[in-house]
């Protein structure tokens, strides 16, 4: 794992100030969600994808907003990266420990939303 940041848990009884804009939490959730934030957790919540994976699985996402709803991430250690040394290089991307922490509620979320729509909606 490359360029991966790690979050400690705040001290016991430190409590961050997230309604501040200048909390450091605060950035981080507004990440998470993010237009394109939520679905690229989604999607790596069951397995690590390469690049291309992820840009051609969330529908919609340009490869300029993914690469940097990516950088976003893995800066605030939520995704790791890995690129392999092979022309053209093979970038894969995975969920950290914070970032499947983070990423589960969003994906159970998820699965509660189109549980509860009717076939019709499907899409």
């Amino acid at each position: 794992m490359t360029g991966s940041v790690q979050h400690t848990r705040a001290e016991a009884g430190k409590q961050y100030e997230v309604f501040h804009t200048d909390c450091p939490a605060r950035d981080v959730v507004d990440h998470v969600t993010s237009r394109w934030g939520v679905w690229v957790l989604i999607a790596l919540q069951s397995n690590s994808l390469r690049f291309y994976e992820l840009r051609d699985g969330i529908q919609g996402i340009s490869e300029k907003m993914l690469a940097q709803t990516l950088r976003a991430l893995v800066q605030d250690g939520l995704v790791w990266r890995e690129v392999e040394p092979t022309t053209p290089p093979q970038v894969t991307y995975g969920l950290t420990e914070f970032g499947r922490d983070v990423g589960e509620p969003l994906a159970e979320l998820f699965d509660r939303i189109t549980r509860r729509l009717s076939p019709r909606d499907a899409g």
